[in-house]
């Protein structure tokens, strides 16, 4: 059978197999999944989202002024203490020194990685819980009548049928 004979045949059943009434596709609902009408896994309050968001927020502070061993103990040079010790090694000849310095390189990229890291995830967290805030209030707002009283629930339902 040539590509263009069985592409015609699939074309055929497919259109055979085709009936005139909707159908929604869905994924089979396995145990504890969203479709089994269980309790879901996952759920977020607006009050989780502030205490993760302030949390970031704390840890960036905290590990912005603890975690700074480049300007540590600076001198007049502007070196912080550890660059300092790095410098004296090189300068007598001690392969420590250049090790020191590497060391100090790759410390504090990953600080700044982490400090990076932790304020994307307080901003993040703080603009979700407004949006959805906002939202909340557009969607409330939406389901009013003309003159501001809540849409009862037996009315929102006939929509839904």
């Amino acid at each position: 059978m040539t590509f263009e004979d069985e592409w015609a045949q699939l074309k055929s059943e497919a259109q055979d197999s085709r009936s005139a009434q909707m159908r929604l596709n869905t994924a089979a609902s396995d145990p504890g999944g969203s479709g089994s009408g269980t309790k879901p896994d996952l759920v977020v309050r607006q009050d989780d989202l502030g205490k993760v968001g302030n949390e970031a927020f704390r840890v960036h502070g905290e590990l912005q002024k603890k975690a700074d061993i480049a300007s540590a103990g600076m001198g007049k040079g502007g070196a912080g203490s550890t660059a300092q010790a790095a410098a004296e090694l090189k300068s007598r000849n001690l392969g420590a020194g250049d090790e020191l310095y590497t060391t100090l390189e790759v410390w504090s990229t990953q600080v700044k990685t982490v400090l990076q890291m932790c304020a994307h995830i307080s901003n993040h967290l703080d603009f979700s819980k407004k949006l959805h805030a906002n939202d909340e209030a557009q969607i409330a707002a939406s389901l009013r009548r003309r003159d501001g009283s809540a849409v009862p629930a037996s009315e929102i339902s006939k929509y839904v049928k």
